[in-house]
């Protein structure tokens, strides 16, 4: 014997009666900042944040390169 059973709701019905929480205010939030990013552009300083949060080990491997380079330039005046 095989029992189908047809529920027509929205999907806020749904996730109100399995009591899953109402996102709808933080999705708003996200993409109003992905709009303010998007128009203003990404800073260094939001591009250094992102890596070291994307990419923890690769930083620091980051700032060894520049030390490494750096080094190698010749000084200025000499």
């Amino acid at each position: 014997m095989k029992v189908n059973f047809v529920i027509e709701c929205t999907p806020e019905e749904a996730r109100a009666f399995f009591g899953l929480p109402d996102l709808a205010p933080v999705h708003d939030l996200y993409i109003e900042r992905l709009k303010a990013t998007i128009s203003e552009g990404v800073t260094p300083a939001d591009f250094e944040k992102m890596t070291r949060a994307w990419m923890p080990g690769i930083a620091d491997g980051f700032e060894q390169w520049q030390k490494l380079f750096l080094s190698a330039m010749p000084k200025a005046g000499s």
